[in-house]
């Protein structure tokens, strides 16, 4: 399982209510510590230090850990309350690089470039093939 659902949050979707997305992110937020505090780690980093983007370059410490960010990121739902509550664009490579985007147009191209095939590609080395 790749959160820790309330059992109120789980009786809202149930009764098909619209989900509180502040319960879901508090979910996500203590469901997936690692995810959470990498993300979190990234937007402040980014606020301070400005520039195009902030990324993370380590290798989580476990597989527990990548776990954390792959269910993050690869969920939609997650992935976009996590955008949405940090206000910022997520972006993913190699089962840890995330990276987080201002949302302002001027960040297009450097997300552009960052989720290219290219930029993919230059990202690859001989340590991350089996994560």
């Amino acid at each position: 399982m790749s959160l820790d659902v309330s059992p109120a949050l789980l009786q809202q979707a149930e009764r098909g209510e619209e989900v509180d997305e502040v319960a879901f992110v508090d979910c996500v937020r203590t469901s997936l510590p690692y995810a959470w505090n990498m993300i979190s780690t990234l937007v402040a980093r980014l606020k301070v230090d400005g520039g195009d983007f902030a990324d993370n370059t380590t290798p989580p410490p476990d597989e527990h850990a990548r776990g954390q960010l792959l269910r993050a990121l690869a969920s939609d739902a997650i992935r976009r309350s996590l955008e949405r509550h940090f206000g910022v664009r997520l972006a993913f490579q190699n089962c840890h690089r995330v990276a987080v985007f201002p949302l302002d147009a001027a960040s297009d191209a450097p997300l552009g470039r960052f989720t290219s095939i290219r930029g993919q590609i230059l990202n690859q080395s001989p340590e991350l093939r089996d994560c």
